[in-house]
């Protein structure tokens, strides 16, 4: 399924900074950034869940954030794309 992942972490402090690190590292095991403090992450429902967990972890829950919003399997019908950022395909196999 397709889950779109959004967070805000308060990056006043040192702390917070690493937090926001912190946060974008564990979606980019997850999923492909494709704004600031967004990522389009493939994952079935247990990944889905250690996702969570993992970031519940991190963030600060009086401070932070995090949205997930699940697309599901068709989810293709469901995104569309205008504007300056190339479009990314999440299913390819990624090249670092």
């Amino acid at each position: 399924m397709l889950v779109l992942v959004t967070y805000d972490v308060v990056t006043k402090t040192a702390a917070g900074r690493k937090r926001l690190r912190k946060v974008a590292k564990t979606c980019e095991n997850y999923g492909v950034r494709v704004q600031n403090s967004v990522f389009e992450c493939i994952v079935d429902a247990t990944q889905f869940k250690q996702l969570q967990l993992a970031l519940a972890e991190i963030i600060n829950q009086q401070e932070d954030s995090l949205r997930f919003y699940q697309l599901g399997k068709n989810y293709k019908m469901k995104v569309e794309h205008i504007g300056a950022k190339e479009t990314i395909n999440v299913e390819d196999t990624l090249i670092l």
